[in-house]
């Protein structure tokens, strides 16, 4: 095996350090965040942070950058305290790293993309059109994480919207029928497929 200190770690050049730490830690969610501003410009921008925070409450959170420049969906949900999940899917996986893009304040990124906002139930946050998993989550807190300047912010489950073909009938959602991708450090995508599930475990007697 080859080893990586935490001083060869610090020295590597920046892009190979990038690489190295963000895929060590694993498959990631891939998820396409949608937000509006109030002067009406949508944003789309996708995330390998999301993840879930608890069931009762429902709280998914997620990791953005320090804000030392603008970041537009930081922003709009302080402006709005809304926004939407959509996980990236197999037949948009290149539109979606393209997101990743820094377009001005005035550019959305639905311009830029085939991808097409959709509103759903008064919801002014904007959905991606034929997403299979579509969530409204509005704001609940954020959290500065003073090691590195990032910022966790915290929302709470409004609504899901899915397939039904995904949802099994004790509710879980099965990602692979809707070809659901998953990130690999910063731009390596896969599509899983679902191997098998356990029951609830207790201690062995």
């Amino acid at each position: 095996m080859i080893a990586f200190d935490k001083e060869t770690i610090k020295n590597l050049e920046y892009l190979n350090k990038i690489n190295l730490v963000n895929s060590a830690c694993g498959y990631k969610s891939a998820n396409l965040i949608g937000t509006k501003s109030k002067a009406g410009i949508s944003n789309l921008a996708i995330f390998s942070s999301v993840t879930h925070f608890g069931s009762e409450p429902a709280i998914y959170g997620f990791v953005l950058r320090p804000t030392t420049v603008r970041r537009n969906t930081y922003d709009n949900i302080k402006e709005t305290g809304i926004f939407t999940l959509n996980p990236v899917f197999e037949e948009k996986i290149s539109d979606a790293h393209h997101t990743s893009a820094k377009y001005a304040d005035e550019t959305s990124e639905f311009d830029k993309t085939s991808f097409t906002e959709e509103y759903k139930e008064n919801w002014n946050a904007p959905f991606v059109k034929n997403a299979p998993l579509q969530i409204a989550m509005k704001f609940l807190e954020e959290v500065h994480i003073k090691a590195n300047g990032t910022i966790l912010i915290l929302a709470s489950v409004e609504k899901i919207h899915v397939r039904k073909e995904m949802v099994s009938e004790d509710y879980f959602i099965n990602l692979s029928k809707g070809k659901i991708a998953a990130i690999s450090g910063l731009d390596a995508y896969s599509v899983p497929e679902k191997i098998s599930r356990f029951p609830y475990q207790r201690p062995k007697k």
